[in-house]
């Protein structure tokens, strides 16, 4: 468990909460307790980070239509949609709006907690990918002009003798600037190349 991430917790049964609170609390998880979806959206900031516990049915705001705001709001938070009904249809709802998990109540604390634990970890994965597109973004914005034209020609498929003639300078200094731009992006092979070009297209 890494102390850093929170359990958002956004139910309006005050009882609810405060087990929860309870039950995550002796197990060494952060917690913050939400009365309704209203009062998560005004509260919440872009760098909270953790998973959210959201009931499906509330007053105001239901769970659904909570997680669809935030999504909406590019909010990166995984959500464990929690309901009192077996219901299929919510369940796919849910999924289908990309919930981490479905749990229904009342709650088993080993299925619980297990939930959080996979909602954490992919929390942890989202951000890692996040920052490594930034560093990415900031590298490609190191390249000179003439290394972009080589970098998107080379994207292409298109091989160092296709190039010279293209930009009007000679194979050997195709060469020079690929390996340079390379080697500025960190990458030896092609495909990772690829991979970091397309932020440029974002």
């Amino acid at each position: 468990m890494q102390s850093n991430l929170t359990v958002f917790i956004v139910d309006d049964d005050p009882s609810v909460r405060d087990a929860l609170g309870l039950l995550l609390g002796v197990r060494g998880y952060r917690t913050a307790m939400f009365a309704s979806g209203e009062d998560f959206l005004k509260t919440w900031q872009r760098d909270w980070a953790g998973c959210l516990l959201i009931d499906i049915r509330m007053s105001g705001i239901d769970g659904l239509a909570l997680q669809a705001k935030l999504t909406a709001l590019g909010c990166l938070i995984p959500v464990i949609i929690v309901s009192g009904h077996a219901d299929v249809s919510l369940a796919r709802a849910a999924f289908k709006a990309n919930a981490s998990d479905f749990l229904e109540k009342p709650l088993d604390d080993v299925k619980l907690i297990a939930a959080i634990d996979e909602a954490f970890a992919r929390e942890h994965q989202q951000r890692g990918d996040l920052q490594k597109r930034a560093r990415s973004a900031g590298l490609l914005r190191e390249l000179t002009p003439r290394e972009r034209e080589v970098m998107r020609l080379v994207v292409q498929g298109r091989h160092n003798r296709e190039i010279g003639p293209a930009l009007g300078i000679s194979v050997r200094t195709v060469e020079v600037h690929k390996a340079r731009l390379m080697s500025k992006l960190g990458v030896d092979n092609v495909a990772d190349l690829v991979r970091i070009s397309m932020l440029d297209e974002e």
